[in-house]
């Protein structure tokens, strides 16, 4: 993806990562203003500013906010973007705040696994649960009488891809809103908004920030009444990010187009090199041409994510897989520059096979990557 500006004069993708969400400079200050660290704010008299107490606004949440608004909705005044504590936050912030007893919400069946608990608990509350597969738009058979549609696309860990702009059409048509799990394509592989979700939720801990270290989420919309009731339920349950960590997401945004253009070549490299061998069955990458996925990717997203999928015949042949590796991590989470690996059925509530594979790829030189890979399955095989 080249980074030169748009047709209309917009700033290409890197130039807005590297400016996204910076004040207006001043003379001998930062370009980036340290994190503020505050619980209370001096305020005499009538409440006029923005800030008065930690758990409702704070200036460096503020400046984050405006960065990801400019990724996720550049050129849209009117989104607005609200800042948590994790993805997890955001998610919740999104289902909770617009649903009540009676109402339903179609999910997806194949989604993040953390789902399945929070099916729970929204059924706890009363609202009907509706589950359809992200693959072939098969969420438009549960959406009559429905209240929000959750999209996840591409699916994690699955990387199933849904047509956004087609299911949001329909979603809209019966008066449902929509909302859109966007972590793993980042904003700067696809832009929900612009497809016509009226909700953008992501996980900012995984490629967005990059490196590993940061817990945070974030939920971007337009409506004004809609976005109001978001706020108000961050601040009822308090899942705010700490002023660090929200400095740091910032700080990272700013590599975040060499990061993601590096990954996610790299990946498609990874997956080409993957496919040729034997024992790799069920490969997924939505970038690969012939992946089923593929079509649609093609058409909403701008980038295909550095995520690979894939199965290893026997949970054992997995596991020696992963104990072989010597650049990839065992470990959780994707989207990170160092890249990490996970047998994903030790976690319990991903519907996928024991040797199921989900392959996160880094920013490390993508021949070092497949020769690694490579070797691990040939040690594996045994």
């Amino acid at each position: 993806m080249s980074d030169t500006s748009t047709d209309d004069g917009r700033p290409g993708d890197g130039t807005r990562a590297v400016r996204a969400g910076l004040p207006e400079p001043v003379k001998h200050e930062p370009t980036l203003p340290g994190p503020v660290f505050a619980a209370h704010f001096h305020l005499p008299g009538e409440v006029t500013g923005p800030y008065s107490y930690g758990r409702d606004d704070n200036p460096t949440w503020t400046l984050l906010e405006r960065a990801v608004s400019e990724l996720e909705a550049p050129g849209q005044d009117d989104a607005e973007t609200l800042v948590f504590a994790s993805g997890m936050a955001a998610v919740s912030s999104v289902l909770f705040s617009q649903l009540r007893a009676g109402d339903t919400v179609v999910l997806p069946s194949d989604g993040y696994q953390v789902l399945p608990l929070v099916r729970a608990q929204l059924e706890a509350y009363g609202i009907e649960v509706r589950t359809a597969p992200t693959a072939g738009d098969a969420q438009l058979d549960a959406l009559d009488g429905a209240k929000l549609l959750w999209l996840e696309t591409p699916s994690n860990p699955g990387l199933n891809v849904c047509d956004i702009r087609r299911l949001a059409e329909a979603a809209h048509a019966r008066g449902a809103l929509v909302a859109v799990d966007n972590t793993l394509a980042t904003p700067l592989g696809q832009r929900p908004l612009e497809l016509g979700a009226d909700f953008s939720v992501a996980s900012g801990t995984k490629q967005l920030t990059g490196h590993g270290d940061v817990l945070l989420g974030y939920v971007v919309g337009r409506d004004p009444e809609a976005m109001s009731a978001v706020r108000r339920w961050r601040k009822i349950v308090g899942a705010i990010s700490g002023p660090m960590e929200a400095w740091l997401a910032h700080r990272s945004i700013a590599t975040l187009q060499l990061r993601v253009d590096r990954q996610d070549a790299s990946a498609l490299t990874v997956a080409r090199a993957l496919r040729e061998r034997p024992e790799v069955t069920g490969l997924r990458y939505p970038g690969l041409p012939d992946d089923p996925a593929h079509p649609v990717a093609a058409q909403q997203m701008r980038r295909y994510g550095s995520v690979v999928s894939f199965t290893l015949a026997t949970r054992a042949r997995a596991e020696r897989f992963l104990a072989a590796l010597r650049l990839v991590e065992d470990a959780t989470s994707f989207g990170g520059v160092r890249s990490t690996a996970e047998r994903r059925g030790r976690w319990g509530g991903d519907p996928v096979p024991e040797g199921f594979i989900r392959l996160s790829v880094g920013a490390e030189d993508p021949q070092d990557l497949v020769a690694d890979l490579l070797r691990a399955l040939d040690e594996s095989a045994a």
